[in-house]
């Protein structure tokens, strides 16, 4: 659709994604100078339809960019109290204690949130700086001038179901910036397309990635314990992934209910939502929920790889933030303060160089503030735990990784920097080398099947236009996955997109992209690499309350 004529708009700065990353960007660019003019393009129906975090946020991001967030109403009600940690087993648990942990590891002073809540609070401040933000527009391609970004095309509308240009295709509008900020999170098409075409991983370890899915509870009134926050490890997963679980006590006799599974596990058999929903029957956590009832479920995947993993983060007019790059805390599960602090830097960057009349060029300030900063401190001394992990187990990583840490607290690390090696596809291995997992069926109150789990992530597609999941070979399916690691799709997707089905005597390949949730692990996890996740038309996908 590139060779298209469409009407354009000027922007100073045009930002792709209003998550905590975009959104601070935006703020940051108004508070420099209120006459930039910067605008926000977000593809969920609105600001925070399309955000799942945890989260349990670590304030000193919103600190940074807006002082007096408690006066001016940020939705930061519920402070942390306690923090538990257990290793569980089938039926028991120990509980390993707060003291021998690093001081990073303590949450005392940060909040548990929405951070689907604490975005559209922040597109309000944004809104009152005379940001302009649009929901409903995805990005779907990027614009060059050269070998410079020159902005995004947005708003495409009404494609036939083959892709093609139809009678009642809206062609969208191009939205060019003297820079372009790629604010989309884990595993954005367009942050891929930029990796890619310029080689911005050349010289950086793989990113590494992890699938996480949450389900929001109303429970007892007696069994609630506001702003208590327990996070898991050991059982369902064993030693068949690396991963955890964690349990979270907001407001409103509220608990969100959240698990992880890093998705570079070998077994193709693994089915990690159904190592989520066997998870809350651990006892536990089903005395925690029995009589409550699930509200909500979503699922995202999340970058994992860390400090050694962020590839090159600009290129001429153009610039990576938060997650588009990695810059998740994999111990503290913390990744929002470092997003917002890279809008920031990002903002400053791009201030200083339209100031110079430095249009387009690449903001290498920014990369610098980032790789020498707060973020680079923050990333640094948590930069081997996932590799450890990885690479020895859950005991020993908890051991040696407890250790760096507190070494990597006085500036130094015994172990240097691990390295990750191969690529979460890659990590899987033939089905015939492993035993295939037996799963219990869903008990209906408690655990859920996905597809009944989906309708409450209140995702919607437009069923006409074409399927955003797109095969780079439809062959490969049916040909290579199904024989070689028996169709690992059917698994490793949280939504139910992927089957196999039989006709006529042959297996074929069916993509039900209507159920996505735009978690991104198809794109991530195919051994084959087959699998390039698009953006749907604006506005579709999930519409996630209170995530």
């Amino acid at each position: 659709m590139a060779d298209i004529e469409r009407e354009a708009m000027e922007y100073d700065v045009v930002i792709v994604g209003a998550g905590p990353a975009g959104l601070s960007a935006a703020i940051r660019l108004k508070q420099l100078d209120p006459d930039c003019q910067v605008v926000v393009l977000e593809k969920g129906s609105e600001v925070g339809a399309h955000i799942l975090s945890g989260a349990v946020l670590d304030p000193v991001g919103l600190d940074k960019l807006i002082p007096d967030w408690k006066d001016k109403g940020a939705p930061l009600d519920v402070p942390v109290k306690e923090d538990h940690f257990y290793m569980l087993g089938q039926a028991g648990k120990i509980r390993i204690p707060n003291f021998p942990m690093p001081p990073l590891m303590n949450n005392h002073g940060n909040y548990i949130v929405s951070m689907g809540n604490v975005c559209r609070w922040m597109a309000e401040q944004a809104e009152a700086l005379g940001v302009e933000i649009f929901p409903g527009m995805a990005c779907s391609e990027l614009v060059y001038d050269g070998e410079r970004v020159k902005g995004v095309v947005a708003g495409v509308f009404g494609l036939e179901e083959d892709g093609s240009i139809g009678e009642n295709t809206e062609p969208g509008m191009e939205l060019h910036g003297k820079y372009v900020f790629l604010s989309e999170g884990v595993r954005g098409s367009l942050s891929k397309e930029l990796i890619e075409k310029y080689n911005l991983s050349d010289g950086h370890e793989p990113q590494k990635f992890g699938i996480g899915m949450k389900e929001i509870w109303e429970i007892d009134p007696d069994k609630h314990r506001e702003g208590s926050v327990t996070h898991t490890m050991g059982w369902p997963l064993g030693g068949n992934a690396g991963g955890g679980s964690f349990i979270y006590h907001l407001d409103n006799n509220q608990v969100y209910v959240g698990f992880v599974v890093h998705l570079n596990y070998r077994n193709p058999h693994l089915f990690p939502y159904m190592e989520f929903q066997r998870f809350k029957h651990h006892p536990m956590v089903a005395d925690l929920l029995e009589g409550g009832k699930r509200v909500a479920y979503g699922a995202r995947a999340i970058t994992e790889g860390g400090y050694q993993s962020m590839p090159k983060m600009v290129v001429p007019g153009a610039a990576m933030l938060g997650c588009a790059v990695g810059m998740v805390n994999v111990p503290r599960i913390k990744g929002n303060h470092n997003a917002m602090l890279s809008g920031m830097a990002a903002a400053e960057a791009a201030h200083e160089a339209i100031k110079a009349g430095r249009e387009g060029d690449a903001l290498t300030a920014y990369e610098d503030e980032v790789r020498t900063g707060a973020i680079s401190k923050d990333l640094k001394k948590v930069r081997n735990v996932k590799p450890m992990w990885s690479k020895w187990g859950l005991w020993p990583s908890l051991v040696l990784g407890g250790l760096d840490m507190w070494t990597n607290t006085f500036g130094f690390s015994l172990f240097g920097t691990q390295k990750h090696g191969k690529t979460d596809a890659e990590a899987t291995e033939e089905a015939s080398k492993h035993k295939k997992i037996d799963y219990p069926k869903p008990d209906g109150k408690l655990s859920f099947d996905r597809l009944t789990n989906v309708a409450f992530s209140f995702t919607n597609h437009e069923e006409s236009q074409p399927a955003h999941l797109k095969l780079k070979d439809p062959s490969l399916p049916v040909s290579v996955n199904l024989p070689k690691y028996a169709g690992p799709s059917v698994r490793y997707c949280p939504a139910g997109v992927y089957e196999f089905v039989e006709k006529d005597g042959n297996e074929q390949f069916v993509i039900n992209f209507q159920n996505c949730v735009h978690c991104k692990t198809c794109d991530i996890k195919d051994p084959s690499q087959n699998i390039n996740w698009t953006t749907p038309q604006g506005g579709d996908g999930p519409n996630y309350p209170n995530m």
